[in-house]
């Protein structure tokens, strides 16, 4: 057997894959670029997990996709990128850079078996411009929304919002997750004007019960919301921008997360930022910085990058 290429120079073996998928096989160049980003994906996973490329088995695969679902990533993304994956493998097989292909007995998601619909940009637009501005409530919903999609967060946890947890000027959130686990989340310029807005406009308009004053969002009654509360506004919303999908505040959570994985955030990152522990490690975040987890979310977060625009 020929000795194996080596296989140190990364970025070389990208810009040489990138060419066998255009030259060889007939993709087109955004094909090839979507299919290249997906690969570096796993790439850097394997780096968080301190695998290298030649040593990658069927299980780490596993591992990866398995992490993928568990974010929440729509099927059709998680498709691409484990075709994306397996394409990449068998060309370090063709090119002698592995002896084996361990992608082989990889099987992409079954679409029929799916999370919850994923929202594009234009519905969740479509939602907010569904809000009027005659909405007696309307700065309160549209602080939900972008709260629920610009950070990610359980319905559960916005519900819990304390007017304490957000620092408007530093632009996080202080979020308790499952387990009473609390995380910094960034949240996006957008939202904390909405949610100022909202503050400072119908937030208490008729009082706020005693005791209801440290969360943020409030029904007509000054009551905290709840969840039901919440599910019937998106839903009439979706229906008022005319979407014809399932719809829940889980919903919004999902998009965030296939938002930010096709815009090219860190895998790592997403996970952070969703509150998720890793299936086979229990404390993941350890030597996560939250000044890099605010970067992926105004870098590849499509409403941040519209609103630098």
């Amino acid at each position: 057997m020929p000795q194996l290429r080596s296989i140190n120079d990364i970025n070389a073996i990208l810009r040489d894959y990138r060419g066998y998928l255009t030259l060889q096989r007939g993709l087109s160049k955004l094909t090839a670029e979507a299919y290249s980003s997906d690969v570096g994906k796993l790439l850097d996973y394997l780096i968080d997990e301190g695998v290298r490329l030649r040593d990658v088995t069927y299980e780490k695969l596993e591992d990866f996709a398995t992490v993928l679902y568990d974010l929440g990533i729509a099927p059709a993304s998680r498709k691409r990128v484990i075709s994306g994956i397996r394409s990449f493998f068998h060309f370090l097989k063709i090119e002698n850079y592995i002896e084996a292909d361990p992608s082989e007995l990889l099987e992409t998601p079954r679409l029929g078996r799916k999370l919850p619909d994923v929202l594009s940009i234009e519905e969740i637009d479509a939602m907010i411009e569904a809000i009027g501005p005659q909405s007696p409530y309307g700065d309160r919903d549209q602080a939900i929304i972008e709260t629920l999609y610009g950070c990610g967060l359980r319905v559960s946890e916005l519900l819990n919002l304390e007017v304490g947890s957000i620092s408007p000027d530093e632009e996080y959130l202080i979020i308790t997750g499952k387990g009473n686990k609390q995380r910094l989340v960034p949240i996006s310029p957008i939202a904390v004007e909405c949610i100022k807005a909202y503050m400072e406009g119908t937030r208490g308009i008729y009082g706020i019960k005693p005791g209801e004053d440290r969360f943020i969002f409030l029904n007509r009654w000054g009551r905290r919301l709840t969840r039901q509360m919440v599910f019937i506004m998106i839903s009439r919303l979706a229906e008022a921008a005319g979407i014809n999908k399932t719809i829940s505040p889980h919903t919004l959570r999902h998009s965030f997360a296939t938002h930010l994985l096709e815009g090219g955030a860190n895998l790592r990152a997403i996970q952070a930022m969703l509150g998720h522990e890793n299936i086979s490690t229990t404390e993941i975040y350890i030597h996560l910085d939250n000044s890099h987890l605010r970067e992926e979310i105004l870098t590849h977060h499509p409403r941040n990058k519209r609103h630098q625009q």
